[in-house]
């Protein structure tokens, strides 16, 4: 059986949101968040693996989150989305604090 994998972009810094991680922030009638949904169809169509792209300084919390749900549902890998990833002989700004972008996410989950 081969694997279909949905992947999540979770590593936004959500600074326009303005109370915390909008990723695990609850939405739904019974606490769902956001991508509970996504994740739910996205099971029902058939994919067997999820990839989760987030920040190591959630991690925690965000796997918390998730993990009892999708336990024994879907298989789960989690990847950071760091600045020091996949940036090649560049050098990262002096400043630079946000991650660059979903073409820098999809790359950081390269063989997850």
């Amino acid at each position: 059986m081969s694997k279909t994998t949905l992947v999540i972009l979770a590593a936004g810094m959500a600074s326009r949101y303005g109370k915390g991680a909008k990723q695990t922030e609850s939405f739904g009638p019974s606490g769902e968040t956001i991508m509970e949904y996504s994740i739910y169809d996205a099971i029902n169509a058939g994919f067997n693996k999820v990839v989760f792209i987030i920040r190591e300084d959630f991690a925690e919390s965000f796997k918390a989150k998730m993990d009892p749900l999708l336990k024994d549902r879907v298989e789960t890998v989690y990847v950071f989305q760091s600045l020091e990833k996949f940036i090649g002989n560049h050098e990262l700004p002096q400043d630079r604090t946000k991650p660059f972008g979903t073409g820098h996410a999809i790359l950081c989950c390269k063989g997850a």
